[in-house]
């Protein structure tokens, strides 16, 4: 974080008068928990009491609730019903070439990922070169991966560059969270490297001398009386026989339509063994691999432009920390951290943008990296109003929540050794783990929710969040053995 003394300084080479304009008053990222209301009359049926799982508390704990941080918004954009790819493309454009968009959001070729929003911003860099003239003044709003990777290249290019940051420290969704308590880095932000013909990051990671091993797909999947089962094929065959059905109509739907409308849908509730039906292996598909993919719910996605390989890409797990690829890149650029950009305001010969402190800042050209949820918010007013092109995309184009709980045990209660685990059947909220011990020798397990459920529990206090993730993790528990009674002596 910048010293007092020196931020000081920054803001007074940067800032230019203050403004009347009242301070943002914002959210605190976590939810606090609900209040009961009281009630006149005491209720005749009692709440059921949730049952309670005989896995052992852990010694720490760490959640995220992106959906709730005001600077997010959500963890990342997805392709919702009636969006189309070309928004994407839409909202990247420049405007007046002063304005211009950078974020996963505007990625085209790797939507929802580190990768996407790197390549958006390098994207954006070069737009800035060719418009802008030597020496002049960029402000770069938001200071993630997006962000600090045009930053770098504009301040190497020989820019006047100012990295304008809401939080008081920078990574944006990137958040690696370094504790003694922990034996290595928590990722609450992204953890996986993925994979695809256009883009990687491995070797960025490499060359930084940041850790990373290769993730299997593949998870051991038990039933909720902690059988082992094995995947078929059944929940993956309707999706994609649903939305290659979806492809067909006149006009979009959501997913959850094409599985109804192709008939996809319905499938056998009966027990085909261990408990499990078909309709149970289609519930499997959306809850573990579509609703994470998307961090939203098969009745928000699009029924034409969800990919029917979503889950599909060879990943690699981050164990060095994801926030080490940011350092170098920020390194002796300006940061007006702790500054919140409530209005942009730009004309054909420059921008300016007032913060929620009362102070204002001008440049010849701005790039704007929010995330996309935080556009959706309104919150970021733009004089005048973006055009509609823009305007639209942000409007039709998803923004999806994944969160985490990350869980560290005083020894493990289980005894698999697979990495990724998931649980087909029951109805309980956390049905995806990843085993660190495999990976780094700790006891350490990282459980996901996503979309609605990932909304639900944002609202829930820790108590709570964690209740549901131990009754997500009961068919992994392995009773220990009771130690033999000693023999008399005789």
């Amino acid at each position: 974080m910048t010293p007092d003394a020196r931020n000081a300084m920054k803001r007074r080479t940067f800032l230019i008068g203050v403004t009347g304009l009242s301070t943002l008053v914002l959210t605190a990222c976590v939810s606090p928990a609900p209040r009961p209301s009281a009630s006149a009359t005491a209720t005749s049926t009692p709440a059921p009491t949730p049952t309670v799982s005989p896995v052992p508390k852990p010694a720490q704990m760490r959640r995220t609730s992106w959906s709730a941080d005001p600077f997010a918004r959500g963890s990342y954009s997805f392709a919702a019903v009636d969006s189309t790819p070309e928004q994407r493309t839409a909202l990247a454009q420049p405007v007046l070439d002063r304005v211009f968009f950078a974020g996963e959001a505007t990625s085209t070729d790797a939507p929802g990922t580190v990768q996407g929003g790197r390549d958006s911003g390098l994207r954006a860099a070069r737009e800035i070169i060719a418009a802008a003239a030597p020496g002049e003044r960029i402000a770069v709003i938001g200071a993630g991966i997006a962000g600090l990777s045009a930053a770098r290249i504009l301040k190497d290019a020989g820019f006047d560059v100012v990295l304008v940051e809401a939080r008081d420290r920078i990574g944006g969704r990137i958040d690696t969270v370094s504790d003694k308590k922990w034996p290595f880095p928590v990722e609450l932000g992204p953890s996986f490297v993925s994979h695809s013909d256009t883009t990687s990051l491995d070797e960025e990671f490499t060359r930084l001398g940041i850790a990373t091993t290769p993730f299997p797909s593949a998870s051991e999947t038990r039933t909720t009386a902690g059988i082992v089962v094995a995947v078929p094929d059944t929940g993956e065959k309707a999706v994609a026989t649903a939305l290659a059905w979806a492809t067909k109509q006149a006009s979009d739907m959501s997913v959850q339509g094409a599985l109804d409308g192709s008939g996809a849908s319905t499938l056998s509730t009966a027990d085909a063994g261990d408990g499990v039906s078909a309709a149970d292996w289609l519930a499997f598909r959306v809850a573990t691999v579509l609703d994470i993919d998307a961090g939203a719910s098969v009745d928000q996605q699009s029924g034409w432009y969800t990919s029917a390989d979503a889950g599909a890409n060879e990943d690699r797990i981050v164990l060095g920390g994801y926030a080490h690829l940011l350092t170098k890149a920020a390194e002796g650029i300006d940061l007006l951290d702790s500054s919140v950009v409530t209005k942009l305001a730009y004309t054909d010969t420059g921008v300016s943008l007032r913060l929620g402190t009362g102070e204002s800042l001008s440049a010849d050209r701005v790039l704007v990296t929010v995330p996309l949820g935080v556009l959706k918010s309104g919150v970021l007013e733009f004089d005048p109003a973006l055009p509609f092109a823009h305007r639209g995309a942000i409007a039709d184009l998803g923004m999806g929540t994944l969160d985490k709980v990350w869980l560290q045990f005083d020894e493990p209660f289980w005894s698999t050794t697979a990495p990724l685990w998931t649980t087909v059947g029951g109805d309980e909220d956390f049905r995806v783990w990843i085993n660190m011990m495999p990976l780094t020798g700790e006891p350490v397990l990282v459980g996901l929710v996503a979309g609605d459920t990932a909304l639900r529990l944002a609202g829930t206090d820790d108590a709570t969040v964690l209740a549901a993730a131990l009754r997500g993790l009961t068919p992994f528990y392995v009773a220990p053995t009771p130690s033999p009674t000693p023999t008399p002596a005789p």
